[in-house]
């Protein structure tokens, strides 16, 4: 199994968050009230995330971006980039979830106009990350193990998969990730933004 690159520096990745939250704010002239009206999370959490403070959790940013109006994946792209159609492996970051441990990578091109994101994964054994906000978003998105196990449960239907298994949903309901076993999982998640199902 290839590892994922490490995790950059706690401080240079909450910068480029910190930034992309709030020009994403500001684009759309929202307040901080604004957004923690829309997304459940407090104003005073908002506040330090922009100001890079804080390390937040997967879960807090898949409530900031669904709030946003984007997918999560949006929030790690570096906004001082110039759109290129080609992504580098050494020039992605890897961020690494505070609560649960899972590493997050964005393999898509930063900043180049899209409908598409893809996300390389790895869960933790033992680790499980529940989103809440994903009805907020119209996403469709489809889940490729590469190695190891994953349980996906969509509302009330959960899906065990294996290596080389994928699972196609639209984000309408809750969705929770598992790893129940004694080892890694990685997997591959692409993103598109709804309005292609006939």
């Amino acid at each position: 199994m290839q590892e994922s690159a490490r995790p950059n520096d706690a401080p240079d990745i909450n910068a480029r968050i910190a930034a992309r939250v709030r020009g994403l704010r500001g684009n759309l002239g929202m307040s901080l009230e604004d957004l923690s009206a829309r997304c459940g999370v407090s104003r005073s959490m908002i506040s330090l995330i922009e100001r890079g403070e804080t390390s937040p959790t997967a879960v807090v940013l898949e409530k900031l971006a669904a709030g946003l109006g984007v997918p999560l994946a949006a929030l790690f792209d570096d906004p001082a980039l110039p759109p290129s159609p080609v992504s580098r492996r050494d020039d992605r970051v890897t961020w690494r979830d505070p609560e649960t441990g899972y590493l997050r990578r964005n393999i898509s091109p930063a900043s180049f106009p899209s409908s598409i994101h893809l996300v390389e994964v790895t869960l933790p054994p033992g680790a499980r990350v529940a989103y809440e906000s994903a009805s907020l978003q119209d996403v469709d998105q489809q889940v490729w193990v590469q190695d190891g196990r994953v349980e996906v449960t969509v509302g009330e239907t959960t899906h065990h998969l294996a290596a080389d298994d994928c699972v196609a949903m639209t984000l309408a309901e809750p969705i929770t990730y598992s790893n129940r076993t004694r080892k890694s999982a990685r997997y591959i998640v692409a993103i598109a933004k709804g309005g292609l199902r006939k």
